[in-house]
């Protein structure tokens, strides 16, 4: 008898190498962006200005759960297979939505909203100071150009020194663990929440990835923007947003806590609650 192959396919591969590709062109969005406004941007207006950068990164994943729940409501085969020949119900466990449209539109987003940055100048006057005069930048261009040069080299010779003084710092080192925590908590709830939604009550994974969006993110938002036009207005120093970072996150956590106090009846699951009987 000849073997039987299991069905299987490796366009999985595909799937992974893009979104290698796309954090790759994601990431120094952040670190770049955040380092362009604090170079150019005035000291009390810079908090507003990163408020304002941390919301729209925020909103994105907003607008991108909200599109996750229409595609979800189309079955996977959308295009190929008619509705008519479609028998299941998106509530129905072996329903599969439009995965992959999502990916299409939000990857021809990404190159249109990628143009405009090919037009940013490489420096900007910094805010409130006047530009210099025309010969005074043009007699500069030749030095700045010696020292980009000479500084990139003496970069890639610094780098592991600095990447070491950075692991030394117990400032920096505090703050990549709670980060690290934080996310961790946040990326534990969006992955396991609509899962959650959907067995406990009933939802179809579109309601469930709609409410996760609505309920969450929004909020995010309003704490984001907030927190920075309070920065401004009161022109809170590093010391000072410590403090209030750290007493706002323990209300955070206490507030969280009282969620062990408000927990459901778990709904009969076969083979897991309940035996196939």
């Amino acid at each position: 008898t000849e073997c039987e192959k299991e069905p299987g396919s490796l366009l999985w591969i595909f799937v992974m190498v893009g979104n290698i590709v796309r954090g790759m062109g994601e990431t120094p969005i952040m670190p770049l962006g955040i380092s362009y406004l604090e170079d150019f941007a005035k000291a009390e207006n810079s908090p507003f200005y990163l408020a304002c950068l941390h919301t729209a990164t925020v909103v994105g994943p907003f607008l991108g759960l909200l599109l996750a729940s229409f595609c979800a409501e189309l079955f996977v085969d959308i295009g190929s297979v008619g509705a008519d020949e479609v028998t299941i119900t998106a509530t129905d466990a072996r329903w599969v939505g439009a995965w992959w449209l999502g990916i299409l539109i939000c990857a021809l987003l990404n190159l249109l909203v990628g143009i405009p940055f090919w037009f940013l100048p490489k420096s900007l006057v910094k805010e409130g100071e006047t530009n210099e005069p025309e010969e005074a930048s043009e007699k500069s261009v030749a030095p700045l150009q010696e020292n980009d040069k000479n500084g990139t080299k003496q970069t890639m010779y610094d780098f592991i020194p600095f990447l070491k003084a950075l692991f030394h710092n117990p400032v920096y080192m505090l703050f990549i663990c709670i980060t690290v925590l934080q996310f961790s908590a946040f990326d534990g709830m969006i992955s396991f929440m609509p899962k959650y939604l959907e067995q406990q009550f009933g939802k179809s994974a579109s309601d469930a990835i709609f409410l996760i969006g609505v309920y969450n993110l929004p909020v995010l938002c309003v704490g984001y923007f907030s927190g920075g036009l309070f920065m401004k207005k009161f022109k809170i120093n590093i010391y000072q947003a410590a403090n209030i970072a750290f007493w706002v996150s323990l209300l955070e956590y206490l507030l969280y806590f009282a969620a062990y106090w408000t927990v459901c009846d778990t709904s009969p699951v076969a083979g897991l609650t309940v035996s196939y009987q």
